[in-house]
């Protein structure tokens, strides 16, 4: 899982389309499988899509920003992956795998005939790199927790050039899955600098791109900072469809770095973009959809979504110890209670979500809770829990106070533009007002946020997460006190707090669990744990909508992001109108 990025759901409000229907909107395409019709399997062409800003590395090991990650799943492959459409982990460098009956263990066969983009072969020794240089943490590598099973490393043996066994510490119930959060590097280019410390530094912004081989769809081209990152088919890419035709259909595709929304929408209805990256304002609903009345855009429905904003409060080292109260379980229970979700969605997304007050999302319905009751818009029991803490309203200014005087106020970091942050905590420091609590919202550029966490210099933030699974068990950097994503207090020594330590334990049986029903309840006690002391908390979780241009053919958006570009090996270009 990645702590913060840059948030890629797409929102429009159906509340403002009274009376009118979306003219686009079509089913997804369930596939695992690559298309092979006419209308999307024409070789040839380029497409032009937008990110909202530069990568700070092409090395995904050691970053992990979402430019960075995207240009990994452009260019990088992984042994297996989880299709986003039906949540299957498929065959991708792995042609198979056999999974012991312990769980503790999983025997991989490579793909034969595979090479790099520059013609090295790949074999197993690029496997067995791969995991090295993810634990090396010394050379700067951010994917360790995700590949920490039971708290400790898999095991990589080479069998042979074609076989892998994979041993886990403990018995772990996600199995493969957890191998689509390691893209396989190559060994021939990058073992002498995980060897000399040099690793971190390695495949930065000024590398040429012909000292970067991957094994995906697509090389880096060109790399101009500030404007675009020009990527080019790989010949060597190891996909076909099912009539035996070499994938990626697109010759080139483009990535323009486009800070501003405005212009982002702009490019996209005048025909020089045709695949954005960022989310889609309430306000650019209507030039959207007179694009696509006029048929140049597509408008897809993909569903209510698993990207939500969170609201997490510091609770680690460096929290404000004069204002005790941030730190209360009650007074985060107050503000959960304080708010109208109903209303809230409506505000924010104008309707165009669903209330969501638990760790997972409605979407996620596999996993959520038996016999949990969401919290309830409540502020009368908001107010008396806080007068529980001996906060009151001693001075009569509407703000209450401490004991030493201190007022019941506090800060919340988010995105500078990002619209749906901004609306979203401007609608909670209204409703908080009302019960006497003061919530003043900052906005500051994604780096700035990303730094004022990194150093726990914050008293809350709000902001997306990305979970890299939808099974709980792969996101235990998330869920384990120790974790880098552990958000409130990220990377504990041992748990701070007796339900951290709980929530700990349980996570740790649920991932090792065979048993589908034992799992579950253990996940429903975490989910009663997190709601009981609510270190994060959840508002809305918007639907997702994707809008392209209509020369994008092959497209099968999907909740999670890159909501297109993940299957970007399968998309190709109209042809040009003669």
């Amino acid at each position: 899982m990645t702590a913060l990025r840059r948030g890629i759901a797409t929102i429009l409000a159906l509340a403002a389309l009274a009376g009118v229907g979306f003219l686009y909107v079509r089913q997804l395409p369930q596939r695992s499988e690559p298309t092979s019709s006419a209308t999307v399997s024409t070789r040839g062409g380029a497409l032009v899509a937008t990110v909202r800003g530069d990568p700070t590395s092409f090395n995904r090991y050691t970053t992990r920003g979402f430019p960075t990650l995207l240009v990994n799943l452009l260019t990088q492959a992984r042994l297996v992956r989880i299709n986003r459409l039906t949540d299957v982990a498929e065959p991708w460098l792995a042609s198979e795998w056999t999974a012991s009956p312990d769980g503790r263990s999983i025997a991989l066969t490579l793909r034969p005939g595979v090479t790099w983009s520059d013609g090295a072969p790949f074999d197993a020794d690029d496997v067995a790199f791969s995991f090295r240089a993810a634990y090396d943490q010394a050379n700067g590598s951010v994917l360790a927790a995700s590949l920490t099973v039971g708290g400790g490393a898999i095991v990589t043996t080479v069998v042979d050039p074609h076989h892998v066994k994979l041993t886990f510490p403990t018995p772990f119930a996600p199995g493969v899955r957890v191998l689509d959060a390691l893209p396989i590097y190559p060994r021939h280019a990058l073992q002498a600098s995980l060897a000399d410390g040099t690793f971190s530094k390695a495949w930065g912004l000024t590398t040429a791109p012909a000292g970067m081989p991957g094994l995906g769809p697509f090389v880096i081209e060109s790399y101009t900072p500030g404007q675009r990152i020009v990527f080019a088919r790989n010949p060597k890419y190891f996909r076909r469809d099912s009539h035996g035709v070499a994938l990626p259909y697109l010759d080139r595709l483009t990535l323009e770095i486009v800070p501003d929304q405005n212009a982002e929408i702009l490019r996209l209805t005048s025909g020089q973009a045709d695949v954005l990256q960022s989310e889609l304002r309430l306000q650019d609903y209507r030039v959207v959809k007179d694009a696509a009345d006029q048929g140049r855009v597509t408008l897809v429905d993909v569903g209510p979504g698993f990207d939500r904003y969170v609201l997490w409060f510091n609770l680690g080292p460096n929290a404000a110890r004069e204002r005790a109260f941030l730190q209360a379980d009650a007074f985060r229970e107050a503000i959960s209670l304080a708010v109208d979700r109903k209303a809230f969605a409506d505000a924010v997304y104008l309707g165009a979500a669903e209330p969501s007050a638990l760790p997972v999302p409605p979407a996620n319905r596999a996993w959520l809770p038996d016999g949990v009751t969401p919290p309830a818009h409540d502020p009368a029991r908001a107010a008396a829990l806080l007068d529980g803490l001996g906060l009151v309203d001693r001075d009569h200014d509407g703000i209450r106070e401490d004991a030493s005087g201190h007022p019941a106020r506090f800060s919340v970091l988010v995105q500078s533009g990002a619209t749906a942050a901004e609306k979203g905590m401007q609608f909670v420091r209204d409703e908080l007002a009302k019960i006497g609590i003061g919530l003043d919202v900052v906005g500051m550029d994604m780096p700035a946020v990303g730094a004022r966490a990194e150093k726990g210099d914050y008293d809350a933030i709000y902001h997306h997460l990305l979970l890299s699974d939808r099974d709980p068990a792969g996101n235990l950097d998330w869920w384990l006190s120790n974790g880098d994503s552990h958000v409130w207090n990220p990377r504990q020594p041992k748990p701070a707090t007796p339900w951290e330590a709980e929530i700990d334990a349980a996570m740790q049986q649920m991932a090792a669990s065979p048993d589908p029903a034992a799992r579950r309840q253990l996940f429903t006690n975490v989910q009663r744990i997190f709601l009981a002391h609510n270190p994060a908390i959840y508002f809305a979780a918007p639907r997702v909508y994707v809008a392209t241009s209509r020369r994008v053919r092959g497209a099968a958006p999907a909740l999670d992001a890159p909501q297109v570009l993940w299957a970007a090996d399968e998309l190709s270009a109209a042809p040009a109108a003669p």
